[in-house]
């Protein structure tokens, strides 16, 4: 009888490579800066194994070194990065994604989300909400993943991306109502009942 052994470190490291390559290639647009803040990621991650204590799992571990690779990778090339260009996207107003009647109101009940803090912890729902952010027009999805996982303020975002105040509201804005449409779409929805 052959039992085998669990992957190695290193290869566990490996194995995350391609999540943690297009989580930076979102955020830097370039695809050496992102190379580089990966490569950084798991240089740091080899030369430190024991910081990483099975408390969490090692794609979230990781995810949190190369979320400070990123901000470090955007403070160093702030001038290079080019700003968040206009798309035919940007011209279309929120509220034409919802739909209400002559009254106000919703022309149908949003979908009912259920207990969130259940749903919070399970690990399907972020493989979903991962899905979401990915479906996100780019500029959207990268200027999210800056504001809401990477912790950076408005006025951080504004300096770093050359955007008004205003078009970094009406862009997250934007996002947020993709992402709840989506998530209702691919998560929330009811099954339906004949």
């Amino acid at each position: 009888m052959t039992t085998t052994s669990p992957p190695t470190f290193e290869i566990q490291l490996i194995s995350h490579r391609d999540y943690l390559l297009r989580f930076a290639r979102l955020q830097l647009r370039n695809d050496a800066w992102a190379e580089d803040a990966v490569s950084e990621t798991v240089l740091a991650a080899l030369a430190k194994p024991q910081a990483f204590e099975n408390r969490s799992q090692l794609k979230t571990w990781l995810v949190g070194i190369l979320k400070h690779k990123v901000i470090d990778a955007l403070r160093h090339h702030s001038r290079e990065i080019s700003g968040l260009g206009s798309t035919e996207d940007d011209d279309t107003d929120p509220l034409d994604y919802l739909e209400f009647k002559t009254d106000g109101h919703f022309s149908h009940a949003p979908a009912d989300w259920g207990n969130p803090e259940q749903q919070f912890s399970s690990r399907q729902f972020f493989e979903v909400l991962d899905a979401c952010v990915n479906k996100l027009p780019a500029s959207q999805g990268r200027l999210f993943l800056m504001r809401e996982w990477l912790e950076l303020s408005s006025e951080e975002i504004c300096k770093e991306l050359g955007l008004t105040p205003t078009n970094v509201y009406v862009q997250l804005h934007r996002a947020r109502l993709r992402l709840r449409e989506c998530l209702e779409l691919n998560w929330f929805a009811q099954p339906e009942t004949s």
